[in-house]
């Protein structure tokens, strides 16, 4: 499904409107957090998930520290 949204000033900053289809399939609404996350093939928005926001901090840690060796193990 490919949904067209229009940017919009609020306040001083820019947001955008999401359709209430889209609200209803992530399972938020006015108030909850999004995580939005860089893919090969765009930006995907996720519900907030403050558990798994944790668990990639940590892994994005334990990546940078050791980027050396997993290149070798990518090999």
């Amino acid at each position: 499904m490919i949904s067209k949204l229009k940017i919009t000033t609020v306040g001083n900053s820019v947001g955008i409107v999401l359709p209430r289809d889209i609200l209803e399939r992530l399972r938020v609404g006015k108030g909850d957090m999004l995580c939005a996350t860089e893919t090969p093939d765009g930006i995907e928005l996720r519900a907030y998930d403050e558990g798994f926001a944790g668990d990639m901090a940590i892994a994005e840690s334990v990546m940078r520290e050791n980027r050396d060796l997993l290149r070798k193990l990518a090999e």
